[in-house]
């Protein structure tokens, strides 16, 4: 197992980068211990790994098909260690987590800082991305779970805990839209508008809103960064239209005014901590997961204002 290790990690630096060379200097060994292992195992299969090119090394048929599988076999032996920390009983361990953009602020990182109080050993890796990509990620084993919107109609993952998260205008304080707490979609009628842009999950509701009413603002700018979006309006660019989510710790500090968007026709969106089905989470990441599933709830619309009030 150990020599076999050795060279699985040998080939998959090398079938990554395409060189030898780079993946002695990534691993910190001689390019001649790299070529001496794939070489080795390439007589012993009968057939070559690499395709030996001037520009470097390119995998072959035999080599794709060890490359996915030392994929799997990395997973496995992840998994494995994991497992035996669990029969030791330690609160130790590794745990990776995807969130969306909006998420990159206020609650993740406060459970983040919660969760290494209560289990020092536990170290945490965070991947920021897009909505599908985080249900890519969490389907596939990149994570052990993560949160994203409207996770109901994918069989591949488990919800464990979900919110409503509700869309609204953002503006900056002194306007007077930010006085209400409700208004309908024509109210930013004539406004210059801050519009989320793909892939921001807003903008399908935004179409929707704009096909339903016949209103269409004025576009002023648009973004696919909510950090962005915000900044935006804090200067006064615009009205925005986010989530409750995506502004919730600028409104919760006064920079913001958020008014929910009204119109009967826009349900609210469903924000949830998941899982994947075809896995069970290491004793590490249940530990993270039950830390976040039991503070969820302040997420939704409804905590957030409350918490204004």
């Amino acid at each position: 197992m150990p020599a076999f290790s050795r060279f699985l990690r040998y080939f998959m630096a090398v079938g990554r980068l395409g060189s030898i060379r780079k993946a002695a200097d990534e691993l910190n060994v001689s390019a001649s211990a790299i070529d001496r292992q794939i070489l080795n195992v390439e007589a012993e299969l009968g057939l070559p790994l690499f395709e030996r090119l001037p520009t470097g090394l390119r995998l072959t048929a035999a080599g794709e098909m060890m490359m996915a599988s030392g994929s799997q076999w990395q997973q496995g032996m992840t998994g494995l260690r994991a497992r035996i920390e669990d029969l030791r009983g330690l609160k130790r361990g590794h745990v990776d987590i995807a969130v969306i953009d909006s998420l990159a602020q206020g609650y993740v990182p406060d459970m983040i800082h919660a969760i290494q109080q209560c289990y020092p050993g536990i170290s945490i890796g965070v991947k920021v991305i897009g909505n599908e990509h985080v249900r890519r990620a969490i389907a596939e084993g990149e994570v052990d779970f993560g949160i994203l919107f409207e996770p109901h109609s994918y069989r591949d993952l488990t919800v464990r805990a979900f919110v409503e998260v509700v869309l609204g205008f953002l503006t900056p304080p002194g306007h007077p839209l930010g006085d209400r707490r409700e208004a309908r979609f024509s109210a930013c009628a004539g406004e210059p508008l801050v519009a989320p842009a793909e892939p921001l999950a807003v903008c399908q509701q935004i179409a929707v809103l704009e096909g339903a009413t016949g209103v269409v603002p004025e576009r002023k700018v648009t973004s696919d960064n909510i950090q962005m979006i915000t900044s935006l309006v804090t200067r006064g660019v615009g009205v925005g239209v986010l989530t409750s989510l995506d502004v919730a710790t600028e409104v919760q500090r006064g920079l913001l005014n958020f008014t929910r968007i009204s119109d009967p026709l826009l349900r609210p969106m469903t924000l949830a901590l998941c899982t994947a089905s075809a896995r069970t989470p290491s004793h590490a990441a249940a530990m993270a997961l039950g830390e976040i599933e039991n503070s969820f709830a302040q997420l939704g619309y409804a905590a957030s204002v409350s918490q204004r009030d």
